[in-house]
This record gives structure tokens, sequence and C-alpha cells, in this order.
């Protein structure tokens, strides 16, 4: 049973299905991971509103495609500005629903804001070509086309990034959307969807679902095997990525995947201590290292290792030690996987240096930062992604080795190398098989980490992190089909 509403800030969240706020019957409870109490229930999408959801989308398409470019560029650019009218709201809805800090989920809105402007202005830049061909008296173009209905697919930790690119890539494509948010973050994509609707989009251009957990491969196989539906983008763990591209696969959808993480940064023998070490502390225990181009391996060559740990301990102690606020994990059960982790590798030889493992926090969803040293390949610890605030350091001779290290892992997704010498950092960043390197060197990056996302740049993995890029001129053509026209004159 479907309930249509019109409320404008619900308690109760809606889905968004061409342009109107949808409850339905079955709901589930979201909880505030920071005082773990219900904050509110949300509507939860079964097969039916999928359904309803890719007919909107694809009666919309026909209205969306033909715009004119300027108007699309319009109406992405007011989505802009009312997202950053409503930054406090958007914020708010952020840190109670992830638990994450106000700096970071500020960031976060701003960089969806970026990512809106961006976006619109690569619309006109859209063309083809007309190539020479063979035969004799026969022309040729070569157009790009949307594809038509897109399905995105994007996950709790980052919404305001990760949501708004899963959407106004498409868009600006001339694409029709719908966006499946993660249950525990339903608020901040119903606020996504509601933003679209108060630009003025077109009804059916951005449908927002969401739904329980048990129904997750009942209603995401449904979507996914709609023939309407014609490209699938999905941004989570390399588990669930599998799944995906299994289904994907079965009914012949093309996929963009954007996975999991191991990311390594090598401090080099020539590194500034100082600006090394904060962007590791940053790197990995920002948002409590629930994003997936955390800094999992920190790796310093031996000739500065004793300054650097140094370093590194008075850093982090600084910035995420005893005295700053609590960081939260959405679930316990994100608390229970890190534990678990470190656990093993203490028990195998590992030692902890800098942190306590053995510390009673208050909530079950707080962690502490912890920097784990002395881990081996046979300790969990070295192969899974933690995705959480735990961080192995290791120590090698060598740049050689340190490459050799940094791609011992099925990830590929992101990488930093901190050096005084861009030549040397370059060379190093071209060995990393990773989809992103940050190279900090005089002439590049100050203060950089493996947390780097901006919409001028293509974004995503290699290996087990994925395939596809968001963002630059390579993430727009991702929603873009290549038609080859001919005919005889």
């Amino acid at each position: 049973m479907t309930i249509i509403t019109n409320e404008a800030h619900p308690t109760l969240i809606p889905l968004i299905i061409d342009n109107a706020s949808v409850e339905t019957a079955t709901r589930f409870d979201v909880t505030n991971p920071k005082s773990g109490q219900v904050i509110y229930q949300c509507s939860s999408a079964s097969v039916e509103e999928a359904n309803r959801a890719v007919e909107a989308a694809q009666a919309a398409f026909h209205v969306w495609s033909n715009l004119k470019p300027t108007d699309r560029t319009e109406l992405l650019w007011k989505a802009a500005d009312i997202m950053l009218s409503r930054k406090e709201e958007l914020v708010r809805y952020q840190e109670e629903e992830t638990g994450s800090g106000g700096a970071f989920a500020a960031s976060t809105v701003m960089l969806g804001v970026n990512f809106l402007r961006q976006f619109a202005g690569r619309i006109s830049s859209i063309e083809g070509t007309v190539p020479t061909v063979a035969q004799e008296g026969q022309s040729a173009v070569v157009v790009k086309e949307p594809y038509g209905v897109i399905l995105g697919i994007a996950p709790w930790n980052a919404p305001f990034i990760l949501g708004i690119r899963a959407v106004a890539l498409p868009l600006a494509a001339g694409n029709t959307t719908i966006l499946k948010g993660s249950e525990l973050s339903p608020k901040c994509f119903w606020a996504i969807g509601d933003i679209f609707r108060q630009a003025g989009f077109p009804k059916g251009c951005v449908n927002i679902l969401y739904h329980q957990l048990s129904d997750a491969e009942r209603v995401t196989t449904a979507l996914i095997a709609h023939p309407v539906v014609k490209k699938v983008t999905f941004t989570g763990s390399t588990r669930t990525g599998s799944i995906i591209a299994s289904t994907a696969g079965k009914y012949i959808k093309p996929l963009l995947l954007e996975l999991g993480g191991k990311a390594s940064c090598i401090v080099l023998d020539d590194a500034d201590l100082n600006k090394a070490a904060m962007g590791c502390a940053l790197g990995s225990f920002l948002h409590s290292g629930q994003v997936c181009m955390s800094t999992e391996r920190i790796i310093v060559q031996r000739s500065i290792a004793e300054s650097f740990r140094k370093v590194l301990v008075d850093t982090t102690e600084k910035v995420f030690g005893t005295s700053a606020p609590p960081t939260f994990l959405v679930t316990p059960a994100s608390i229970e996987k890190n534990n678990k982790l470190i656990s093993d590798a203490v028990f195998k030889g590992a030692s902890v240096l800098f942190g306590d493992p053995n510390m009673h926090e208050p909530r079950p969803t707080s962690m502490r930062p912890l920097i784990v040293e002395n881990v081996t390949k046979e300790m969990d610890l070295y192969r899974t992604e933690s995705f959480g605030p735990t961080v192995s350091l290791y120590i090698v001779d060598s740049e050689e080795e340190a490459i050799t290290l940094a791609n011992d892992t099925e990830y590929g997704l992101s990488a930093a190398v901190y050096t005084e010498e861009l030549r040397r950092g370059l060379r190093v960043a071209r060995r990393i098989e990773s989809g992103s390197v940050t190279v900090t060197g005089r002439a590049v990056h100050i203060n950089s980490m493996t947390i780097h996302d901006e919409p001028v740049l293509p974004h995503g993995g290699y290996k087990t992190s994925g395939f596809g890029r968001f963002g630059g001129s390579v993430g727009f053509d991702e929603f873009l089909q290549t038609k080859t026209i001919t005919w005889l004159d």
C-alpha cells in the first residue's frame, strides 16, 4: 500500500517518485549512531515502488533529453544554489544519521555543490565527430547520446558527495535517474531529491528510493532487471559490488563500480615529516576511517622511521587524541569488525603504537584511533579493509620495497606519496596500481592525503576497487553512448 503526501520536512521519511512524496505502509527505524536512539521512521520501497520509479524516469527521459543544453545547465545551477542555501539543514541530517563531525559533513555538502556546478558546465561540451570513411560516396558522423534511465546506488558515509555524483553526472548528460540510497542515511538522500524537486526539475528526472535491509535483494534485482534501466552505477563495498556486477551481467547492463580500498601512504626518506604525519593522520582517521580512500597502510623508509613514528604519534594525539571529541562508527558491527582485526593482529605478534584497543567507550559505536605496527601477511589486518579508525605502520628499506608492499593488495582505489622531489614522487606514482595517486612535493599538493576527490578529476579504481570513472571529461563520457551513422551520398 502506498500513501502520497506532500509534507515539506517529514519526520516519517518518504520516497520521492515522479516528484511526489510517497509514504509506504512498510517502514523501518533510523538510528542516531551517537545516541543509539531511534530518531525517526522511514518508508521502505518494495518492488512495486521500484517499478513505479523506473516508469516515472522513463516517461521523463523524453522531456529531459530534449531540453536545450542551456536549460539543463540552468536547472543544475539552481539546484546547486538551493543546496548551498540549505547547507546547515543538510549538515544536521548527516551528523544525526552517520555520526560524522560537523566539519566533515559541511565539506561533503560543499563538494556536492561544486559537483553540481562543474557538471553543469560540461553540458555544452557534448560533441561528435565527422570521420572520413573508406567507401567512395559514403559519409559518416559519430554522435553522443544519453543512455536513458540510469540507476545509481550510493552508500551512507558521504551522501552529499556520492548521492549527488550518482545523479548529477547522468542528468548533465541528458539521462534521467533513480537514486537508491542507504537505509542508514535516508533523510540525506531524501534531501537530495527534494533539492532537485525544489529547483524545478521535470517530474521523474530524479527518483529517490531506500528500503529495509531484508528487501535489498528483491528491490535491487528488480531495478537492475527492468528493461528500461540502461546502466547501473554502484559505490560501496567490494563484496556487494560483486553481487551487483553478477546481477547486471545476467541482464547485460553496463556498470560503473567504485568499491573498497586498502590505500597506502608512502613516506619516502626525503619527506617533510610534519606534513607527512598530518596527511597520514587525517587520511587514516577523518570520518573515523569510514571513507573508501582512507589510509589503511602507512609505509615509511627505515632511515627516517624512528623520527617519523614520534611525529606521527604526536600529530595523531594532537588531532584525534583523548582530548578530542570521540569518534563514531555508523553501526556496532563496524566496531566489532575493527576489534576483531586488531585482536587477531596482536595475537599473532603485532603491537599497538597509538591508542588503547581495550578502552571501553561509553557508546557501542564509539572507537578511538589506533595505529598498529609489526603487521605481517599472516594477519587479517594485512589484507582486509578495516573501514574504521585502524591503520597499520610498515617500515621498509627502499623505495622499491615500498612500491611492492603498496601493490600487495587486491584493492587499488587510492594512494599517496610524500617526497620533496617531484620527479621521484611521479616515478613512484606511475608504478602504484591504483586509480588515483596523490603526490606531495614542492610543486604539487600541500597537506595531501589519500582522501582526494573533486569533480574535474576522473575517480575510480583498479583491481577489485572497481572499474569506470566518475568525474572529469572521462566520467562525463560514462553516461553517453556512442552512435555511428553512415549514409551514401
